[in-house]
């Protein structure tokens, strides 16, 4: 009975008819595509745990976590594309077990041209500059950008492969993005971007005050003002006459909360005060601050 029954296998499976060729096709489909699951699900767990490492760890370490993170993704889709290469050699030595044959060579070659055309072209080039990019570290999951040729393109990297890009705007919006279209990126150091004010006052204590006024209508958070505005110095330029430096940080795109927003509040406030002389003395002057920067200009700041 046995023997029969395998009889009737070997049957099956070396002589081509239409009914083998569906089962074997619709199989090979249903086994990759569960091995493909099982992998990836493990992979995505392995992600998340990194990634929750990441947002808890210091500073230098989370930069490191973010990196296997990175890397985590590009595995992730090596094994999607290595599993489906597996199973489409599988099913071809199936439903071509005499893989010499002329004809079937000549089919093989035909449809492996068509897809190739439509299909691998474009991935390779996708393949190619992400591999250019992951090679050179452009950027790592977690780094927020801003993609070109495209300015308004922009958001935190929630995941990179070699085929493409995701990102998440500040609006919420999801991203992707193929590879072979990013032509350069603008990084944003630690997501956050500091901007300092000159406030030229009379009154340095009426200043302290307005300041506070000013502050406590900002929104703040990681999305608005990062734990609000702060005087970082003080200095007496004339007689009866002070500046005060401001500092915030905003991640990119929320720049106006503090360059337009708590500007127009700080003047409004001052010129709502009755019968008394304007705090302000001059309009205050808005200025980014990074301290990087700094350092490379003042190698190429050739001065006398």
């Amino acid at each position: 009975m046995f023997d029969s029954i395998d009889n009737q296998f070997r049957v099956f499976f070396s002589h081509p008819d239409a009914t083998r060729s569906v089962i074997i096709l619709v199989m090979c489909l249903l086994g990759g595509w569960l091995v493909s699951k099982i992998l990836t699900r493990l992979i995505v767990v392995l992600v998340q745990l990194v990634a929750v490492q990441a947002d808890e760890a210091p500073t230098k370490r989370a930069m490191q976590l973010r990196r296997v993170e990175t890397y985590l993704g590009i595995v992730l889709a090596f094994v999607r594309v290595l599993t489906i290469t597996v199973v489409g050699f599988v099913g071809w030595r199936l439903l071509a077990p005499d893989s010499s044959s002329s004809v079937a060579a000549i089919g093989i070659g035909t449809i492996f041209a068509v897809i190739s055309g439509g299909t691998i072209i474009p991935l390779l080039r996708d393949i190619t500059a992400g591999s250019a990019m992951i090679a050179e570290r452009w950027f790592t999951v977690g780094d927020f950008i801003r993609i070109e040729p495209f300015p308004e393109l922009g958001g935190v990297v929630e995941a990179l492969t070699l085929r493409s890009t995701k990102l998440r705007g500040l609006n919420g919006e999801v991203i992707w993005l193929h590879n072979q279209h990013i032509q350069a990126v603008r990084i944003t150091p630690r997501g956050l971007r500091t901007i300092r004010i000159d406030l030229f006052v009379r009154d340095v204590e009426a200043a302290r005050q307005l300041i506070e006024r000013a502050s406590a209508t900002l929104p703040t958070g990681t999305t608005a003002v990062m734990g609000g505005v702060k005087i970082v110095q003080e200095e007496q330029v004339a007689s009866k006459r002070s500046m005060l430096i401001v500092e915030g940080q905003t991640p990119p795109g929320r720049e106006w909360l503090l360059e337009t927003y708590f500007i127009e509040t700080l003047l409004d406030l001052d010129r709502s005060r009755s019968n008394t002389e304007a705090i302000l003395t001059r309009k205050p002057i808005v200025r980014y601050i990074d301290a990087a920067a700094e350092k490379s200009f003042k190698r190429a700041v050739r001065t006398k």
